[in-house]
C-alpha cells in the first residue's frame, strides 16, 4: 500500500472550509470526501486542524551558487517545508548571476539533487543578454527577472533601450524589482552630506523612498501596457503604487499583477528602533501609513500575491553600519505564521490567506496542477494548527545564517506536517530528508 489518508480535517480550498478526509496515492490527491474508509500505508488524524495547499512562494533568494556561506538550496528548502512552503521560485542574483541558459540549467540540476520541495528559477536579465533571455522556455521556467533598481554585478538593468527591448520582445512573465536608481543615489549623497558615514538606519525609508518606488513601478507599468507585456511587480511597499493596478478583473485576465511581502505587512519604520539593520531590506520597510494601506489592497485584489522575499545574510554582515549592512531578511520559515497572526487579529480570514499564498501564485504563474486541494492535483499539503504555538529560537531555526528577527517570539499557529508530492517531508519538527521536490511546470501558450 502506497496510500496516505488525512482524516477528520478542515479543508481550506477556493474560499470555503469543509470537513472531511483526503486520500493520496503516489504524488496525487485521488479522492476528497466527508469520510474515506479504507486501508492505507499511513493515516494522519488531523482532527481540529486545517489542511491547506502548500504555500507557493514566488520570491526567494537561496544564494546558491556562489554565496553558499549565507544559504543554500538544501538548507533553505528545508526551512521552507518547516514553514509550510512546498514550492518556491528563486532569484538570479547569485554568483555567477543566472544570465545564461547554461547557468540556469545548472541551478535546476542542483535543486534536483538537493531541494526538499518543488522549485523554479527565474532567468536573469542584464543590459546585454537579451538573446539569452529569449531562449528561455516558459513551459518549465517561471519567468524573467529584471532588477530596475540597485543590485549586484551586472544585474541592474538601467538602459532604457534594453528595457524597451525586453518589454517588447519577451513573451514570458517579466518580474521586476522597481526602485529608481538615480533617485536612490541622490538620496544617499544627501544622507552622506548630512551624517557622513554614520547614517542611522531610520534614514533607509527616506533614501529608498515612496517616490523612488513609484517612479520605477509607473515606468514598468507604462512600458507593459504599451507593449502588452505580462508584468509582475514584486514587493509593493507604498500607497502611491497601488493606483497603478487594476482590481476590477479576475486574476486570470490580468496582464499586470503585483506582489506584497510579509515583512511590509508586518513591520513599519517605527520598528527600526528595535530591529535596526535586521529589517533592512529593499524596498525599505516604510512608515505606518504605507504599511496600513497594503493589507486592504491585498484583500480587495489590487495586490494579488503574498510572498516572503526570503533573503538571508550572515549575522556578522547584518551588524555592519548602514552603508555596508546588506539588505534582506530570512523569512521563509515563518511567512505563513506571520499571516496567521493577522488572522488572529481579525484582519484576514484563513480562506483569504490560502487564496493569496497558494491559489493566486498558481494562477498568476499558470503552474500545472498545484495550489489547490482537489482531486487530480499534486499532493502538496500543509496540516496547520491555529490553536497551537510556534516559539522561534536558534534551536529550531533551519536557516543556514542561523538567525531571525523573530527569535524569542511566539506565533499563534503551528505547522504540524508538510506533504510534498504525496510524501510527508516534515512532521512535528522532524524531517524525513527525502528530496521529492519536482521542477514546476507552467501551462502557458508560448
Amino acid at each position: 500500500m502506497k496510500d496516505l489518508i488525512i482524516k477528520n480535517t478542515r479543508i481550506i480550498n477556493r474560499g470555503k472550509i469543509t470537513s472531511g478526509d483526503i486520500l493520496i496515492h503516489d504524488d496525487r490527491i485521488v479522492k476528497i470526501d466527508t469520510s474515506i474508509d479504507q486501508n492505507a500505508k499511513l493515516i494522519i488524524d488531523a482532527k481540529g486542524k486545517f489542511a491547506m495547499p502548500g504555500v507557493i512562494d514566488d520570491q526567494v533568494h537561496f544564494r546558491e551558487p556562489g554565496l553558499v556561506y549565507k544559504a543554500d538550496i538544501f538548507t533553505e528548502s528545508r526551512a521552507a517545508i518547516a514553514g509550510g512552503t512546498t514550492s518556491f521560485m528563486e532569484m538570479p542574483n547569485v554568483k555567477p548571476a543566472t544570465l545564461t541558459q547554461e547557468l540556469l540549467e545548472e541551478k535546476y540540476q542542483i535543486a534536483k539533487r538537493k531541494s526538499h520541495c518543488n522549485y523554479s528559477f527565474f532567468m536573469g536579465a542584464s543590459n546585454d543578454n537579451l538573446e539569452e533571455v529569449l531562449k528561455t522556455n516558459g513551459k518549465n521556467v517561471c519567468g524573467i527577472k529584471i532588477f530596475m533598481g540597485s543590485s549586484t554585478g551586472n544585474m541592474l538593468v538601467d538602459n532604457q533601450k534594453t528595457l524597451e527591448g525586453l518589454f517588447s520582445k519577451v513573451p514570458l512573465l517579466i518580474a521586476t524589482h522597481c526602485e529608481d536608481e538615480a533617485r536612490i543615489r541622490a538620496n544617499i549623497k544627501k544622507a552622506i552630506d548630512k551624517y557622513g558615514d554614520d547614517i542611522p538606519i531610520s534614514e533607509h525609508p527616506i533614501i529608498r523612498d515612496v517616490e523612488g518606488c513609484y517612479l520605477s513601478s509607473s515606468m514598468a507599468v507604462e512600458m507593459a501596457k504599451r507593449n502588452g507585456t505580462r508584468l509582475h511587480i514584486l514587493h509593493i511597499s507604498t500607497m502611491k503604487e497601488l493606483a497603478l493596478f487594476d482590481n476590477t478583473k479576475p486574476l486570470s485576465e490580468k496582464l499586470i499583477t503585483a506582489e506584497v511581502c510579509v515583512h511590509h505587512l508586518s513591520f513599519n519604520s517605527d520598528d527600526y528602533e528595535e530591529y535596526g539593520t535586521l529589517i533592512k531590506c529593499n524596498p525599505a520597510v516604510k512608515d505606518r501609513t504605507q504599511q496600513e494601506a497594503l493589507l486592504p489592497a491585498l484583500l480587495n485584489n489590487t495586490l494579488d500575491i503574498v510572498a516572503t522575499d526570503h533573503a538571508p545574510h550572515t549575522w556578522e554582515e547584518k551588524q555592519n553600519p548602514y552603508l555596508t549592512a546588506p539588505s534582506g531578511v530570512p523569512l521563509v520559515q515563518h511567512g505563513l505564521n506571520m499571516m496567521v497572526e493577522l488572522y488572529h487579529k481579525g484582519m484576514i480570514s484563513m480562506e483569504q490567506i490560502v487564496e493569496k499564498m497558494c491559489h493566486a501564485p498558481a494562477e498568476c504563474f499558470k503552474i500545472v496542477d498545484r495550489g489547490y486541494l482537489e482531486e487530480g492535483s499534486f499532493a502538496d499539503i500543509v496540516i496547520l494548527d491555529i490553536d497551537d504555538i510556534t516559539t522561534v529560537s536558534k534551536d529550531n531555526l533551519q536557516y543556514k545564517c542561523g538567525w531571525s528577527p523573530y527569535e524569542g517570539k511566539t506565533f499563534k499557529s503551528k505547522v504540524c506536517q508538510t506533504i510534498v508530492n504525496g510524501k510527508v517531508v516534515y512532521d512535528s519538527g522532524k524531517f524525513t530528508d527525502i528530496h521529492v521536490g519536482q521542477r514546476l511546470l507552467f501551462n502557458r501558450e508560448i
